[in-house]
């Protein structure tokens, strides 16, 4: 035998031998035959230099670069894995838009709780009696009041507003919202108007007509709001379906909170009551300026009749620079404009805050080239009261009533 060889055919590795320990055993412990990676199938690139070899058992290991079978490395096994399911974009916008609308209705809601709550509804329109008959529009009776509440010596002083105690009606227009276009009619406060009967709006008690003729001021003086409208629909014969009044503080506080009202003044004026200095042009007006411009009227060949253009003209640009989505999409300034606004706007009891945002966009569709605005038609004056003209009156409500358009002019 030679060392480790044998040439019998039944010892050989394999087929079995009568040895306790098996010849090929033995044989395989002295083989030093390099080791060879396990074959594998054809690949495009092969690994460095040498081919595969198989030696008919997995060592569970991997040669050369690349190597393969179930002990492959990791760029192998991160080849073969599954791929995860691609997103569900469609889901996520779902869900994301989900989320968007309810956090804009929260807020939504939100708002309305809180600008209804701050709204003050002083004015009952049922204590007003004897009233015309309802029409096609939605009338708003807007005063701008020279109430000082609230309002500190300084502001006063700021503001030229004086000091005298109680208040009184310093603007009033009324605002017919018709689906055949808005208008705006301004009421000059030295209208001659007749004090009807009236119930007073605290003792309850009835006041006979008396056939009283008085500055249409005189009527909110005499017993605020509700004789107000009561005087009103007598001598013009529509009805007033809501009112709406502020002061002279929550005016030049709202034009502050929107940063200022651009508007272009035809002609340079001054006024020392009011506290007017203007140039002629394009200016932006902050709250003081503001509440000076509308209040000007000695400074006006015109005198009331030219303010209460100017009033017109401010609030309807008023309106159109606030409804913008600068403002109303950002709440860093709608929440002040709407605190400034509701926090001495006084309503009649039956005003929602839709009904004031119609009121609102009336005014701004005005600004737009939507509708009409003038004064009152006038005939002359008695004793420096201006009278109405009574027929032009007529046909203008008339109009009003049946949602017509409006072809009366004013003056």
């Amino acid at each position: 035998m030679n060392d480790g060889w044998t040439d019998d055919r039944n010892a050989r590795y394999g087929r079995g031998s009568a040895d306790a320990q098996p010849e090929g055993a033995r044989v395989m412990r002295h083989v030093q035959r390099p080791a060879a990676p396990p074959q594998r199938p054809p690949v495009p690139q092969q690994s460095q230099g040498y081919d595969a070899y198989d030696s008919g058992y997995n060592t569970g290991q991997v040669y050369g670069p690349g190597g393969g079978g179930r002990g492959g490395g990791r760029a192998d096994r991160g080849s073969v894995r599954a791929p995860g399911p691609a997103p569900d974009w469609r889901r996520r916008i779902k869900i994301g838009s989900i989320v968007v609308l309810v956090a804009v209705l929260g807020t939504t809601v939100g708002t309305y709780f809180w600008a209804d709550g701050k709204v003050r509804r002083e004015v009952d329109l049922a204590k007003v009696i004897d009233r015309p008959k309802e029409g096609d529009c939605t009338t708003y009776l807007i005063v701008g009041s020279d109430s000082r509440e609230g309002m500190t010596a300084e502001e006063k002083r700021k503001l030229h507003t004086g000091s005298a105690e109680g208040k009184r009606t310093d603007s009033m227009m009324i605002l017919a919202a018709c689906g055949s276009g808005n208008t705006m009619i301004s009421l000059p406060r030295d209208s001659d108007v007749e004090i009807p009967k009236f119930v007073g709006s605290e003792s309850g008690k009835t006041f006979p007509a008396q056939g009283r003729r008085v500055k249409l001021n005189a009527a909110y003086a005499e017993d605020g709001p509700e004789l107000l409208v009561r005087t009103v629909e007598h001598n013009t014969g529509l009805r007033i379906d809501h009112y709406a009044e502020i002061g002279f503080a929550g005016f030049a506080n709202i034009v502050d909170a929107l940063g200022g009202v651009e508007m272009d003044i035809p002609k340079a004026f001054k006024d020392k009551k009011s506290g007017a200095d203007f140039r002629a042009g394009k200016q932006t007006l902050n709250g003081e300026q503001s509440l000076a411009f509308v209040r000007t009227r000695y400074a006006f060949a015109g005198s009331d009749l030219d303010r209460t253009k100017n009033q017109q003209k401010f609030l309807a640009t008023l309106a159109n620079q606030a409804a913008t989505p600068g403002t109303l999409l950002n709440p860093f300034r709608l929440y002040p404009t709407l605190g400034a606004g509701l926090d001495t706007l006084i309503v009649d009891k039956d005003m929602s805050l839709f009904d004031l945002g119609e009121m609102f966009f009336a005014m701004k569709g005005i600004s737009g080239g939507d509708g009409t605005s003038m004064n009152i038609p006038i005939s002359g004056s008695t004793g420096g009261n201006l009278v109405w003209d009574k027929a032009k009156v007529q046909q203008l409500v008339q109009q009003i009533q049946n949602d017509e358009k409006v072809t009366v002019t004013g003056n």
